[in-house]
């Protein structure tokens, strides 16, 4: 049976209990060929309008698309799509949302009709059995997603799914969810987190919105986020209400940072670390990305 025929079986068989799921899970892992292990991404996404401008940001994502051999789906974590509870796309067609106002008409113009993928939804429902996750058929791609992802894959023929952000829970909680999504690196499934490390819209400089720019505690709460990083010092960065003042500012609510910490969370022992995008905008955002494994 080929893997094909397997889902279109499986999708008309009732499940019953943890162990009809298991097993639905175990089948889909083993008919997905299992490639080399797809490295993690978390993706500074800044403005919207990095969509459509051409800028140092743009060619940086462009460029790190060159060390990432092809992926058969993308799962993406972004600050826009916050829910009470955790959510994943399930749809064939996920929608282009343009979850922004103010902009050029020609940025409400863009779609990315990527595909989504139902299969791959299911597979991360039963992979994340620590809590209840629900299959979402109204969401779609918002900007943190599509805004990005065009830039790795224009032609959108890589199939996209979301997985939502729970506003109810703690840092901690985020980075123990993300860990059991680490058998999809080696199914082929490209993971980003899309936001921005430092992200205090109230203190923008907007005399510097297009320019290279940070405040001191802009700056000092990147360099220690990133030394965090480069130490594998997660603890600390899941800490991250204790770590100080530049902390407090540069995280004023945490939907933009948290999907660093899905992406941290899946580093393992021997995966490598590249940060590129590394540049303060606008005095109050950095857009630092990273790229792991």
């Amino acid at each position: 049976m080929t893997r094909k025929e397997f889902i279109s079986v499986a999708a008309l068989l009732p499940l019953t209990g943890t162990a009809a799921k298991l097993q639905t899970l175990n089948r889909f892992l083993e008919e997905t060929d299992t490639t080399q292990k797809m490295p993690v991404l978390f993706l500074g996404h800044g403005s919207p309008m990095n969509a459509i401008e051409e800028n140092e940001f743009v060619n940086g994502f462009r460029d790190i698309r060159q060390d990432i051999q092809r992926p058969t789906a993308i799962l993406v974590i972004s600050a826009h799509w916050e829910t009470k509870g955790t959510y994943v796309t399930a749809m064939e067609h996920p929608p282009t949302i343009h979850d922004f106002g103010g902009f050029p008409q020609a940025l409400f113009d863009v779609q990315y009709p990527a595909a989504g993928s139902p299969e791959l939804a299911q597979a991360t429902q039963h992979l994340l059995n620590k809590t209840e996750v629900h299959l979402d058929d109204k969401w779609g791609l918002d900007h943190g997603a599509w805004s990005v992802v065009k830039h790795l894959y224009p032609d959108a023929d890589v199939p996209v799914i979301q997985l939502s952000i729970d506003y109810t829970q703690p840092a901690s909680y985020h980075y123990d969810l993300a860990k059991q999504l680490s058998k999809l690196r080696h199914k082929g499934v490209l993971i980003i987190g899309s936001g921005n490390m430092v992200h205090n819209l109230r203190l923008v400089s907007w005399p510097h919105l297009n320019r290279t720019f940070g405040y001191d505690w802009a700056m000092e709460a990147n360099e220690k986020m990133k030394s965090y990083i480069l130490d594998g010092n997660h603890r600390a960065l899941v800490d991250f209400k204790n770590q100080g003042k530049a902390f407090d500012l540069a995280i004023p609510t945490p939907e933009h940072y948290l999907p660093l910490i899905y992406s941290l969370a899946l580093q393992e022992q021997k995966d490598d670390l590249f940060l590129f995008n590394d540049s303060p905008v606008a005095g109050a955002l950095t857009m630092t990305s990273v790229k792991i494994g």
